[in-house]
């Protein structure tokens, strides 16, 4: 189950690591969260199926998780719609 865990481990540095350097884009940083929730989750699982639980706890966390991606898809299309793309230099807040 290590394996799993060390897995999971370098999964979620690398979602993190694209989501420092790819932060130009929303969608790029949006896939990058989604992955590095989706490492989470493998990390989770394996620790709850070592100790012998149920999984009721990891299918709450993927239910917010996929409320989480909707909620980035609807920023995503509402600022494409509003200013045509999805850079965050063209995006300011304080209009």
């Amino acid at each position: 189950m290590t394996v799993y865990s060390y897995a999971a481990l370098l999964m979620f540095f690398c979602g993190l690591l694209v989501f420092s350097l790819m932060r130009k884009h929303l969608l790029l940083m949006l896939l990058s969260i989604e992955f590095m929730v989706l490492a989470l989750y493998l990390n989770m699982f394996s620790y709850l199926s070592l100790l012998g639980n149920d999984y009721f706890f990891s299918m709450i966390f993927l239910t917010f998780s996929v409320c989480e991606g909707a909620l980035g898809l609807s920023v995503l299309v509402s600022m494409i719609r509003s200013h045509g793309n999805d850079y965050f230099q063209g995006f300011n807040l304080l209009w």
